[in-house]
């Protein structure tokens, strides 16, 4: 890809420039027009400005979550607009892609969600063991447990399940001793992670991609469907399996800057609209992306997977921001707004990513704009990244995979020194 003619400084002076004079992967050009926005009339730039073709994304990442934009998204932002030692901020941080983008980068890591799953699924990936150290510790966890309190017979075969029961119950135990360490830590997110999926390296059988828990009465109607019913699946060795793919490729200079990222980390668990653990103008770069209405079912995609980790999924579901209209979507997120403001240095950036929901007849970032501009900040530009996409799909009921790109709209404001 031929560079573009000068990159912007962590100031983000020349951005625009570097926007206009990108070249894209096939050597496309930068289309650049306006958007109206209430009194605001901002530049719009569209192109293929990160792809995974351009960097092949650490492994680490590879962790299933609904709704999660790949991690070149944020790494993109990051490596435009911060340096080493920079706070990043994602208040909605599901995975921890954000997080994880920013700790590989040495930049320092602040994360929020309402979901405690978020802390277990991203933590752990800050403090990796070697996968002697994790397969050490899965012989000293016994197999043999009981029965669920609940009937998983759809998706687990008895011994996987009874696999299953005894793995939750040493874990939960070691968590309430104060016992649990970092390679527990990564063995239940790892083992969070396959409780459920769509081929043979999950512990159930084939049923939905693992971001997305069906109910019990679903399943059997899947296994009906399929004409199939639950095989017995080895829990240790899958979870090895798994461990050794996440650790494929990390360097000895990743794991030290992942490492001190997670010394010093602050993880939250809460409303994105009051964070009172964070210093007022501090953050260098928000890159986030929130809950787009009522498209994905938190709650319901979950309820396995909090089961698993000893949560309430039930009493998490009700604090998750479902709205329902725009009118409500905009009162939760001019609420975010006003507190990224409070938090954002002078001199910083949020990059704020939504998309076209609703078979395109709601277009976010135009909520968006008139969100920011009320809370403080400065919006500089519209982003819109269109990458090829090798295959159709419509993914969370969103449309804009139909003529077969991926695309992802970020609405980049800025704080006045």
């Amino acid at each position: 890809m031929e560079a573009p003619l000068m990159t912007p400084d962590r100031d983000g002076n020349n951005l625009d420039r570097y926007l206009k004079t990108f070249s894209g992967p096939a050597g496309q050009a930068t289309i650049v027009d306006t958007v109206e926005s209430g009194t605001a009339s901002l530049p719009r730039y569209i192109n293929e400005f990160w792809t995974s073709r351009q960097r092949q994304a650490s492994s680490l990442h590879e962790i299933s979550y609904r709704a999660c934009f790949k991690p070149q998204l944020p790494g993109f932002f990051i490596d435009l607009l911060t340096q080493a030692g920079d706070i990043v901020y994602d208040p909605f941080s599901g995975r921890g892609t954000t997080a994880i983008e920013a700790g590989l980068r040495g930049r320092q890591v602040i994360a929020n969600d309402a979901n405690p799953l978020s802390w277990i699924l991203t933590e752990p990936r800050f403090f990796p063991p070697t996968a002697e150290e994790a397969a050490t510790r899965l012989e000293i966890i016994p197999r043999d447990g009981d029965r669920a309190d609940r009937d998983l017979s759809m998706f687990y075969y008895p011994d996987t399940e009874r696999e299953i029961i005894a793995l939750r119950r040493y874990l939960l135990g070691r968590w309430e001793d104060g016992t649990s360490d970092a390679v527990d830590r990564w063995i239940r997110m790892v083992a969070t992670n396959r409780l459920t999926g769509h081929s043979s390296g999950f512990f159930s059988v084939y049923t939905l991609p693992p971001n997305q828990a069906v109910s019990q009465k679903s399943q059997e109607r899947i296994n009906r469907k399929r004409h199939q019913v639950p095989e017995y699946r080895d829990t240790h060795r899958l979870i090895m399996r798994k461990t050794k793919s996440l650790l494929a490729g990390l360097s000895s200079a990743e794991r030290a800057d992942l490492n001190r990222a997670g010394a010093g980390a602050r993880f939250f668990t809460g409303d994105a609209r009051a964070t009172p653990g964070i210093e007022s103008n501090t953050v260098r770069l928000t890159v986030t992306s929130p809950p787009f209405l009522d498209i994905v079912q938190y709650r319901e995609d979950n309820w396995l997977r909090c089961w698993f980790c000893g949560l309430d999924g039930d009493a998490i579901g009700h604090t998750i921001t479902m709205a329902r209209t725009i009118a409500e979507w905009e009162t939760v997120m001019g609420a975010v707004f006003r507190e990224l403001f409070r938090i954002t240095a002078p001199g910083g950036w949020v990059a704020f990513e939504v998309g076209e929901v609703r078979k395109k007849t709601v277009r976010l970032e135009e909520h968006v704009v008139p969100l920011g501009l009320a809370a403080g900040f400065t919006c500089e530009s519209i982003i819109i990244n269109q990458q090829v996409f090798s295959k159709t799909s419509n993914i969370w009921g969103i449309g804009n995979n139909e003529s077969g790109t991926n695309t992802n709209r970020i609405v980049v404001f800025s704080k006045s020194e």
